[in-house]
């Protein structure tokens, strides 16, 4: 053999190995929710991260979404919280729509109704509250509003 098939040879099983090794990792990235996450009960090491309140004390969010500050807007005064809180991350809209339904409930939200689109909207009623949930998924991350507003 020559040296250039020899290198040939060489990069081939190169690229080969790096493709065997680079992407199971990178499948892992795109982070999903699963079943059993989708209801919060997943507690064990080397699972999912436990999900967390925010500003809205009764609005449990996925920790694999981040806050988007600058999209946010969020009053706070003594005995009460309103507006709005933006956040986006990679999780399946499926999934993410089930946690938000399952977990509303356990903290006394009651689901008024749904629209299913490309954007997901979920509508929740509580004593003198309501949260607008809006989810939409993009080509790489997945869009979160959570609207909560006092009622009259």
């Amino acid at each position: 053999m020559n040296a250039l098939t020899k290198f040939g040879v060489f990069g081939a099983t190169f690229a080969l190995v790096f493709v065997i090794v680079v992407f199971p990792g990178c499948a892992k990235r795109g982070t999903t929710i699963n079943s059993e996450y989708a209801n919060s009960e997943m507690t064990t090491e080397g699972e999912a991260p436990s999900p967390l309140y925010y500003d809205f004390e009764d609005v449990l969010i996925p920790s694999e979404l981040d806050v988007n500050r600058k999209g946010s807007f969020v009053y706070h005064a003594p005995g009460f919280t309103a507006g709005v809180l933006a956040l986006t991350g990679r999780i399946d809209l499926n999934a993410l729509t089930r946690f938000f339904e399952n977990n509303m409930a356990k903290d006394n939200w009651k689901l008024v109704s749904t629209f299913k689109s490309p954007r997901t909207i979920l509508f929740f009623n509580k004593m003198n509250r309501s949260c607008i949930i809006n989810i939409t998924e993009g080509k790489l991350k997945t869009a979160v509003e959570i609207w909560v507003a006092p009622t009259t």
